[in-house]
């Protein structure tokens, strides 16, 4: 079978000009050799910094990037797209335009006779039950129908400080017993999955549970990583000078 790509924690239109210029080329080279290599790629959460679809209206500066996502798309590769936590309106555009699936909710696959859990992870941890609730808030209908009303110029300034405040809240969770992320991966391989694969943290895991593995697909802000399956095995990648490179755990 041809290769399964996951991926997460992008954050595309968080970093100055030059930043985005080089992680875009980047990610376009991995959806290169997924074009030759891959049957299907799943963006297990937060491929933007900020998304909200208004109706005639779509950030700027992403162009490229949806653009190599249609053609994969277009050429018969599957995509996956599992909302994240900044991931806060993304709609009928991806589906009708690009031909990309769209989960708001985590779920369960089988490939090639291995069971694979996919969530980005949010709201796992212990003391998440304020943002479980803030979460429901922001994603109703009332919330995003309020902002919509807003001029995109200054719905995307208010967002781009909430996420600033959101991805320093998530870069202070920790891995160990307390981490709701690997007490729901344990849960969830003890239920018969293979792999439970997650974002969020920001942070590259390949933790063996029982039979199983937790993966955490860390991120393309510090690590550049992302994990492919090749039919038998998960391997955890790290992107680097336009090639795959084994990710070293330090």
């Amino acid at each position: 079978m041809k290769s399964v790509y996951f991926v997460s924690d992008i954050h595309f239109g968080v970093g100055d000009w030059q930043t985005e210029i080089a992680k875009t080329n980047l990610f376009l080279d991995l959806l290169d050799e997924i074009f030759v290599e891959g049957a299907e790629l799943f963006i297990v959460g937060d491929l933007f910094d900020f998304w909200f679809e208004y109706t005639h209206v779509l950030p700027r500066g992403f162009h490229r990037v949806l653009a190599g996502l249609e053609r994969l798309t277009a050429n018969g590769i599957n995509i996956t797209y599992l909302s994240g936590n900044h991931d806060f309106s993304a709609g009928s555009f991806f589906e009708n335009d690009l031909g990309i699936t769209l989960y708001s909710h985590d779920f369960e696959m089988v490939r090639n006779e291995k069971r694979f859990y996919l969530y980005h992870g949010d709201g796992l941890a212990a003391n998440d039950m304020g943002y479980r609730f803030l979460k429901k808030v922001i994603r109703s209908t009332i919330a995003k129908g309020a902002f919509k009303i807003l001029p995109p110029d200054l719905g995307f300034w208010l967002a781009k400080q909430f996420s600033h405040s959101s991805r320093d809240y998530t870069s202070k969770k920790y891995f160990g017993d307390t981490d709701g992320m690997i007490t729901e991966a344990e849960r969830r391989i003890q239920r018969g999955c293979d792999y439970v694969i997650m974002g969020h943290r920001h942070v590259p895991i390949l933790h063996k549970i029982d039979h199983g593995f937790y993966v955490n697909l860390g991120d393309w802000l510090k690590y550049f990583t992302y994990a492919v399956f090749d039919g038998e095995i998960l391997h955890l990648l790290k992107r680097e000078n336009n090639r795959a490179e084994p990710f070293h755990f330090s």
